[in-house]
C-alpha cells in the first residue's frame, strides 16, 4: 500500500469498511484497507446476527429505510451470500384480543407485500396467523397465559464476524490490499487536502505512509475519535448504544421457531443459532472504554427478568453458556434516548480527500458503501464506474447450492458425516473444499475439537491459513463462535485450537504459553465484568485483562 498512490484508503475494517473495500474495488479502484484490530473486531462481530428489513421502524412509520432494508435482505439471501445468510421464522405473541392481531398483522402484512413489491421476498414463506394453541404447538416454551394467538413471519440471520471476513477475501479477490492489525495513527495533509494516513504495524512495529487521493472514514464508533486526527470538528456526531446479548443451550427453550417480544423501551429476540438460543438485546448509552464494552450483572439480569415474563420455565444464570456487548454506531441528533437515534446513515466530505460514513444497520452495509465510494469518486480525476455490487457474490456463493444438492455424495467421498459437511457449506461455501483439502492432506484434521466439537480442527488451521487470523482471540472469538458457544468460553479449548495454529503462524513454545494465558485472562476479565453492578465498575473489571497487542 505504501509503494504507489491508491486512489481510495479505507480505514476500518467492520462491515461497512470491508464493504467499502469490495466496491471500489470493483469499480476498477486501486483499493487499500487497513483494521487497528481484527476484522470485525468491533461492532460487526457482536450484532444480533439478524439480516431484517426492521419490522418495528415500519411502526415509526419509516417506510425508505424499511423498504431498503428489505431489498438488501433479499439480495443477501438469493445472490450475494446464499451460503452465509439463512431464513429464520420469528413468533410474535398477541395479548389482546381483537385490535392487536388487526395492527400487528396489517404491519407483517405490509413487511411482506413490501419485500415481494421489489422482487426480493422469494425463498422466504409468508407470514402466517396463529391460535393460541398452534402457537403453543411451535412454541410450547410460552406461558399460556402469556398470548392468546400469535403472527409468525420471516427474517434472516448471518454469522457476522465470518461475513465480513469474507466480505475482506473478497474484496482482496478483486485486487484489494488488505492488512489487519494495522492502525491509522495520524493523516497526512497538503493544505486543506488530506493525501494520505500513516499506519503503524501494530504486530511488526513498522510506520509507513500510504498516499491516497481519497480516503474513507468508515470507523463506526470510533468516527470522532478519527475525526478529530484531522483537527476538523465533524459534521455530525456518532454516540454508542451498548447493547448486550446471552447464549443459552437449545435444550433450555422448548420452541421450533424464533420470538420477538416487546419490552418497554424496545423489542427483544431469542433467535435460533444453531445447537443454541441468542437472547437480545438492550439499549443503553456507553460512554466508557469502545473496544471491549462490558456487560453488567444489571444487563443479565434485565434479559433474564424479560424474556422470563413469557417463558413456562424460567432461565437462570445457570443457563447462561455466553454473554457479548456490542456498540451501535447511532448518529446523535436532537433526542436523548439512544433508542430514538436515528439507524440511517449520513455521508460527509468534511475535508477534500477524506469521506466519513456512518450511522446505518448491519442489513444495508452495501448502501453504505456504494454511497461512501460515490462520495468519493466526485474527489477523483478519472471516470468510475458505477456500483456493481448488487452483482457480485461473495467468496463460495458460486457454486454453493451445487454443492448442497451432492452434500451426501461429499459426505460419502471425505468419510464425514453428512452433518459435518452441512456445517462446512453453511460457514465456507464452495470454499469448503479448501477446508476438506485440508483433511486430506491430514486426516487427525478432519476431527472435531475435544472440549468445542462443533468445530472440525481443520477450521482452526484454515482460520490462520486462509482467514486471516493472527491470534487464538481472533479464532475462538470470530473465525468460531466457540467463546460463546461453551460454558467454559472456550478456556478449555485453547491450547488444543493455539497447538493447530502453530505450525502455520510459526508460533514456539513460548509464543503457544502466551496466547492461551492471554485468552484465559480475557474471559476470566469478562466473567468478573458480568458480576459487577453495574457499567463504571464492569467496565473497570473488563479492562483488567490487557490486549495481546497492545494498541
Amino acid at each position: 500500500m505504501a509503494e504507489r498512490e491508491l486512489d481510495v484508503l479505507v480505514v476500518g475494517a467492520g462491515v461497512v469498511g470491508a464493504g467499502t473495500a469490495l466496491d471500489a474495488a470493483t469499480r476498477g479502484l486501486s483499493t487499500g484497507l487497513v483494521e487497528a484490530r481484527d476484522w470485525a473486531s468491533g461492532t460487526s462481530s457482536r450484532s444480533s446476527k439478524l439480516i431484517h428489513g426492521g419490522l418495528r421502524y415500519l411502526e415509526m412509520l419509516d417506510f425508505a429505510l424499511v423498504r431498503e432494508a428489505l431489498k438488501e435482505r433479499g439480495l443477501l439471501l438469493e445472490r450475494l451470500a446464499p451460503h452465509l445468510v439463512k431464513p429464520v421464522p420469528f413468533l410474535y405473541p398477541l395479548q389482546h384480543k381483537g385490535w392487536e392481531r388487526l395492527y400487528a398483522g396489517s404491519g407483517v402484512a405490509l413487511y411482506d407485500a413490501m419485500s415481494m413489491a421489489r422482487d426480493h421476498g422469494r425463498g422466504l414463506p409468508v407470514h402466517r396467523h396463529l391460535s393460541q394453541r398452534q402457537a403453543l404447538r411451535v412454541a410450547p416454551c410460552l406461558k399460556k397465559d402469556a398470548l392468546v394467538g400469535a403472527l409468525q413471519y420471516y427474517d434472516a440471520q448471518v454469522d457476522d464476524a465470518r461475513y465480513v471476513a469474507t466480505l475482506v477475501r473478497t474484496a482482496a479477490s478483486y485486487g484489494a490490499k488488505t492488512a489487519n492489525r494495522a492502525r491509522v495513527t495520524g493523516f497526512l495533509r497538503e493544505g486543506e487536502r488530506v493525501v494520505g494516513a500513516t499506519v503503524q504495524d501494530v504486530e511488526g512495529g513498522g510506520q509507513y505512509e500510504i498516499r491516497a487521493q481519497q480516503i474513507v472514514n468508515a470507523t463506526g464508533v470510533w468516527t470522532d475519535d478519527t475525526q478529530a486526527m484531522v483537527g476538523e470538528r465533524g459534521q455530525f456526531h456518532v454516540r454508542a448504544s451498548k447493547g448486550i446479548h446471552l447464549v443459552v443451550p437449545k435444550d433450555r427453550v422448548h420452541s421450533t421457531t424464533g420470538l420477538i417480544l416487546r419490552t418497554e423501551k424496545s423489542v427483544l429476540f431469542v433467535i435460533p443459532w444453531g445447537r443454541h438460543w441468542i437472547i437480545g438485546t438492550t439499549d443503553t448509552d456507553w460512554n466508557l472504554d469502545k473496544a471491549h464494552p462490558a456487560a453488567s450483572s444489571a444487563d443479565i439480569d434485565y434479559l433474564l427478568e424479560h424474556v422470563n415474563s413469557v417463558l413456562a420455565v424460567p432461565l437462570t444464570r445457570d443457563d447462561v453458556e455466553g454473554v457479548y456487548a456490542g456498540l451501535r454506531p447511532l448518529l446523535a441528533g436532537e433526542s436523548d434516548a439512544t433508542s430514538k437515534l436515528s439507524r440511517e446513515h449520513t455521508v460527509a466530505h468534511p475535508v477534500p480527500g477524506l469521506v466519513v460514513v456512518a450511522g446505518g444497520k448491519y442489513t444495508t452495509y452495501r448502501v453504505m458503501a456504494k454511497d461512501a465510494v460515490d462520495e468519493a469518486v466526485h474527489g477523483l480525476d478519472q471516470r468510475v464506474a458505477d456500483c456493481v455490487t448488487e452483482d457480485i457474490p461473495l467468496l463460495g456463493a458460486e457454486g454453493y447450492r451445487a454443492l448442497w444438492n451432492a452434500r451426501a455424495r461429499t459426505a460419502a467421498r471425505t468419510g464425514l458425516h453428512v452433518v459435518r459437511v452441512e456445517h462446512l457449506l453453511n460457514r465456507y461455501g464452495s470454499m469448503a473444499e479448501e477446508v476438506l483439502d485440508l483433511i486430506a492432506a491430514e486426516p487427525s484434521l478432519g476431527e472435531p475439537l475435544r472440549a468445542a466439537d462443533d468445530y472440525l480442527r481443520a477450521e482452526v488451521v484454515y482460520a490462520a491459513s486462509h482467514e486471516g487470523a493472527r491470534h487464538l482471540d481472533d479464532v475462538l472469538t470470530r473465525r468460531t463462535r466457540i467463546s460463546i458457544e461453551t460454558f467454559d468460553r472456550g478456556t478449555r479449548s485453547a491450547r488444543e485450537a493455539a497447538e493447530l495454529m502453530a505450525p502455520v503462524l510459526g508460533w514456539d513454545e513460548g509464543h503457544i504459553a502466551r496466547e492461551v494465558e492471554h485468552y484465559e485472562k480475557r474471559v476470566e476479565a469478562e466473567r468478573e465484568s458480568q458480576l459487577q453492578p453495574d457499567d463504571l465498575t464492569a467496565d473497570a473489571a473488563r479492562l483488567g485483562a490487557p490486549d495481546i497487542v497492545p494498541l
